[in-house]
């Protein structure tokens, strides 16, 4: 079978991955995310269903608040044609469902969706129940794969190169990435323990503002100005000894997913992702057990690198692109 995701409406351009996950400097959507779906059963990436290839029988249906009815459309479109439909969510966190339910016509058209599809897919475990409930035949819980398994999105560096601390979210504007929060738990690690801490700026002169007044104190604290392409991104992350984040909506895959590929920890979130790889020091753990979990993982070495290495077992075990990929050419059988 030939594997697709399809969002309709997308931002994102078509991409193949036929390759699989790629080289980090490919141009296009890196394998991460939604995409990840499609790297790891070397399919392919559309946002609408023009170029979509003929040879397409396997789809997954991204859903958003602006494309159900877009999605309704290609659905019957594709269940036509007898390719095998399942569907999942852009946003799978409590925030991002909350969006997409919160108008009767939305919720009208997100349980027609689900009746109609082969299965469903849910990011997180909290939403098995959530497209079961809207009538999905099969739901099956597979997070977003991260590329742990593909030696090409290998980004560790040498122990001696690595050193502080950082931010794995970069979003002022989200009520639930506790973003402010991080970065002063953040900043106060860096002081006590006079160790270096990062940070992508995306908002503009207003993230500057607030950046800049953390940094009047803390000497070892570096701004990087978005934009950053994600190999980058990862490039800068993988100079550090731990991620630490404090995003509360458990929809979001990114900071985890990377700091895997960067082989380093990841503090804090309550993600699919940093509960499987990361649970000693994710959710529910409060924010100063997480803090005092940042404070070892940055002084003790022999802590760290257990932890580097039992967060990969586990990758392997249930994140890679390898599992993955097996388990969505099974579900549903």
């Amino acid at each position: 079978m030939s594997f697709a995701v399809v969002q309709p409406g997308a931002r994102s351009r078509a991409r193949s991955f036929a390759q699989g996950a790629g080289i980090p400097d490919d141009s296009g959507p890196p394998p991460e995310g939604i995409f990840a779906y499609a790297a790891c059963c070397n399919g392919s990436f559309h946002r609408s269903l023009r170029s979509l290839p003929a040879n397409a029988d396997d789809v997954l249906l991204v859903l958003e608040r602006r494309n159900l009815r877009k999605s309704l459309a290609a659905l019957k479109v594709l269940k036509k044609k007898g390719a095998r439909l399942r569907v999942t969510c852009q946003e799978s966190g409590s925030i991002g469902i909350a969006g997409l339910l919160g108008d009767v016509t939305r919720f009208d058209l997100f349980r027609e969706i689900c009746r109609s599809a082969d299965g469903a897919i849910a990011a997180t475990p909290e939403s098995v129940s959530l497209y079961k409930d809207a009538g999905a035949v099969q739901v099956e819980f597979i997070p977003p794969p991260c590329a742990v398994d593909v030696p090409a999105w290998d980004f560790s560096q040498p122990a001696g190169k690595r050193r502080g601390i950082f931010i794995g979210t970069q979003s002022f504007l989200s009520g639930a990435a506790n973003h402010v929060a991080a970065l002063m738990a953040a900043d106060r690690l860096s002081r006590d323990l006079e160790c270096p801490l990062a940070v992508v700026n995306t908002e503009g002169r207003r993230g500057g503002m607030i950046l800049k007044s953390l940094r009047k104190n803390n000497p070892l604290f570096f701004i990087v100005e978005a934009p950053v392409a994600y190999a980058d991104w990862l490039r800068v992350m993988s100079l550090h000894r731990i991620v630490l984040q404090f995003d509360a909506d458990a929809g979001g895959a990114g900071s985890a997913s990377a700091a895997l590929l960067c082989r380093i920890p990841c503090i804090g979130g309550n993600g699919a992702v940093e509960r499987i790889a990361f649970p000693g020091s994710s959710s529910p753990a409060s924010r100063e057990e997480l803090w005092e979990s940042a404070r070892l993982l940055l002084t003790n070495d022999k802590i760290w690198q257990e932890e580097v290495e039992s967060s990969q077992h586990r990758a392997a075990e249930f994140l890679s692109f390898r599992k993955t990929a097996a388990r969505l050419q099974s579900f549903p059988a």
